[in-house]
């Protein structure tokens, strides 16, 4: 069993650089099937969740070619087949091939994807827009069969803004006869970078980024070539990490625009930081003040950034609230960090945090990606040792992060341990 290893209390100095997106990359690469030739996609970060899409495609008999932050797609060597649940389970954004094999064959066999268990993550709203767009759906037990004899545009209302509904519904409207338009679309950057890539290949797609996005559907798509944005998520964590342990740490390659609210936010509580075209620079800061959160849709405060963000609400002087609109179950990290010396009490969908609190490094887990984000942080400013089991999802999220830690002078270590009998 592997284990995370923290010897908290040491001064980050340094800079840490930002790796490509993962939740763009795990929609940039089921879209790159939708081309009719060879795909590039750069700066794709390597962690388990690009790992497991990689070996969907390889399944459904893609040419995939990786070096080092690049992904070499060819779809023209593959067959429609039934997607297992071995496979489908291991993440969430496995949904993203139920809407390019769809568009591509107009026909799709897996099962319910994986994910974190971090509350009902339904994708009725993604049904809705293949319903919409001319697609049958039975569903049998876990596994979802969809067909349509042809795609049509459509005016799909989606009843929230869900980025995963709002990615699916742009996939198979690419390819759909005649215009759609997505309203009440969700409006994070990685769908800005998810239409890019699609309009690189020969889409019509405007409007991305804002409420209503309009397709006019095409025949044909071609390869091309694509980045992935930087990943605002992995950008707030560590600045976080900069504002709790940090001497002048540079957050490097990032677009701050992306992390403005959470920016606007440590600003509020007094934190030092200096913003840069493409960088932030931010210290550990005494007597920080308290502040209201509450997560929202973006550009709103990221639920992603919820967790990893309490650990700083420890160190605030007074009262804190911090409310999550958006899943129930995103407080699996409050107890932990409870036993490592906070004060914190749930309240239905709200958290208050008494601080300023000290931290004592404890054995604790791992419960989802931004759950264990949120303990590492908590581990990096704890007095003594924390040891982190079930850290597989946190590197299903954060590329390289032992090794970033370790190069601006964090005491971290990813270790086997002994299961208990």
């Amino acid at each position: 069993m592997k284990v995370l290893q923290i010897n908290g209390g040491k001064t980050l100095e340094g800079t840490i650089r930002i790796s490509g997106s993962k939740n763009a990359s795990v929609a940039l690469i089921p879209a790159a099937i939708l081309a009719d030739s060879e795909v590039t996609i750069c700066n794709v970060p390597e962690i388990t969740d690009t790992d497991a899409l990689v070996e969907i495609l390889q399944y459904l008999g893609a040419n995939v070619k990786r070096a080092s932050e690049s992904i070499v797609i060819d779809p023209t060597t593959m067959v429609n087949k039934e997607i297992p649940e071995r496979l489908s389970d291991k993440l969430r954004a496995s949904y993203y091939f139920m809407a390019v094999l769809l568009a591509k064959y107009k026909h799709v066999e897996m099962y319910f994807p994986g994910g974190c268990s971090i509350g009902a993550r339904p994708i009725d709203q993604t049904l809705k827009g293949f319903r919409a767009l001319g697609a049958k759906i039975v569903e049998e037990k876990n596994k979802y069969t969809i067909t349509a004899e042809k795609l049509k545009g459509a005016h799909v209302y989606l009843d929230m803004p869900s980025v995963g509904a709002t990615i699916n519904t742009m996939l198979v409207a690419v390819k759909a006869q005649g215009n759609t338009i997505i309203e009440n679309a969700a409006k994070e950057p990685e769908i800005v970078n998810v239409a890019t890539f699609l309009n690189g290949m020969g889409a019509k797609i405007t409007g991305a980024g804002t409420s209503e996005i309009r397709i006019h559907g095409v025949e044909e798509l071609s390869g091309c070539y694509t980045e992935v944005i930087p990943d605002r998520i992995e950008t707030g964590t560590y600045v976080i990490a900069g504002a709790l342990v940090g001497n002048h740490l540079k957050i490097d390659n990032i677009i701050p625009e992306h992390v403005e609210m959470l920016i606007l936010k440590m600003k509020e509580m007094g934190v030092e930081i200096e913003v840069g075209p493409d960088y932030v620079v931010v210290s550990k800061t005494p007597n920080l003040k308290p502040v209201q959160i509450k997560t929202q849709g973006y550009p709103g405060f990221a639920t992603d950034l919820q967790q990893p963000v309490t650990v700083l609400l420890t160190q605030c002087e007074g009262k804190s609230t911090l409310e999550e609109t958006l899943y129930e179950n995103r407080f699996k990290n409050v107890p932990y960090l409870n036993d490592m010396g906070a004060n914190i009490e749930i309240h239905d969908d709200t958290i208050t945090i008494q601080g300023a609190t000290k931290l004592v490094g404890k054995d604790v887990k791992a419960t989802d990606l931004r759950a264990g984000a949120c303990l590492v942080l908590g581990g990096l400013l704890a007095e003594g040792t924390t040891t982190i089991t079930n850290i597989g999802p946190v590197l299903r999220g954060y590329e390289n992060l032992v090794e970033k830690l370790t190069d601006v002078g964090a005491s971290i270590e990813l270790k086997e341990k002994e299961e208990d009998v």
